[in-house]
């Protein structure tokens, strides 16, 4: 119900609101007024709009947008992020170069941080052959586990980063080499010799025959019992790690025509911080030993190389 004005207006008579002309079905549409408080929340916003595009970048134009009076932007403020930690990252990274390796563990924010770096530096260089996980494959050792062919302690695995394995034309590198067996041994020697090497690991009963072979041909380097040798590089034969697998043709074929992976030698391609932190990380895998100082006699000379 409603009445009409002399201007022409409608007045609901229920409520004394003006209508606003729209009709539907004999349904009509108030001119009902905001209320007071939602003004005001537009009237601030818009207010709020203005101060903004004056302080802070908010037009675009041709060629680049207006920047406001306070200089910001989020190019700039990422700019000095970054900036605050690249001086972060370079004062561990200047600690890192002032600690010897083997005394890193004795500062663990240090020692958490080279893993940290560490860990990033394997993603990005070291996946490729040892995985993800640091788990291998079959000719790539896995990492996870504490079989070390020239040793588990920091300064060792620093080493063997550095120089790489098997590297032609490098005087540190780590270096060693089975000799092929192709055509010396008979099929029943062989067959003898395979059986001796799986019983070191209880992988087969031994056997006298296979034992005089192994002790002829094979315990100048890996050992009475298997136990391998450090010194050489020869890899142990009485645990459950097998590099290139533990089935009898495996054995087999390392013995008549042995396969030897080659790492290469990160001296140049990362600088000495970064394989420090590579070391580390592979330390901190589940398999890093502790480091043991050896006490020296000045009668007697000592290879450096550990």
């Amino acid at each position: 119900m409603a009445n009409e004005r002399p201007s022409g207006k409608r007045i609901d008579l229920p409520t004394g609101t003006e209508t606003v002309g729209h009709e539907w079905d004999g349904i009509e549409e108030l001119d009902t007024p905001m209320p007071r408080w939602w003004l005001w929340t537009l009237y601030l916003t818009i207010i709020w709009g203005v101060v903004y595009i004056v302080l802070y970048p908010a037009w675009p134009l041709i060629e680049r947008g207006t920047e406001g009076v306070l200089g910001w932007s989020s190019r700039g403020q990422l700019a000095q992020e970054m900036r605050v930690a690249d001086q972060s990252r370079q004062t561990v990274r200047e600690a890192l170069s002032q600690i010897p390796i083997e005394r890193l563990p004795d500062n663990s924010p240090l020692m958490a941080q080279a893993v940290a770096g560490g860990r990033a530096a394997f993603l990005v260089n070291c996946v490729q052959c040892h995985g993800s996980g640091a788990a291998g494959s079959p000719g790539y050792p896995n990492l996870n586990d504490d079989d070390w062919l020239w040793g588990g302690d920091l300064r060792a695995i620093e080493y063997t980063i550095t120089h790489g394995i098997r590297q032609q034309a490098h005087d540190k590198t780590r270096m060693s080499a089975m000799p092929p067996y192709e055509g010396v041994f008979e099929p029943a020697q062989l067959n003898e010799l395979v059986s001796h090497v799986l019983s070191l690991s209880g992988k087969a009963p031994p056997t006298a025959a296979g034992a005089q072979i192994y002790a002829d041909n094979c315990v100048v380097c890996h050992g009475p019992a298997g136990g391998g040798d450090r010194a050489q590089g020869a890899p142990a034969l009485n645990d459950a790690i097998w590099l290139y697998g533990s089935a009898r043709e495996d054995v087999a074929r390392q013995i008549l025509d042995p396969r030897m992976g080659m790492m290469p030698k990160w001296e140049r391609r990362l600088d000495p911080v970064t394989i420090k932190m590579l070391a580390a990380y592979v330390h901190s895998l589940g398999g890093g030993e502790d480091f043991v100082e050896v006490a020296k006699d000045p009668e007697i000379q000592v290879d450096e190389q550990p």
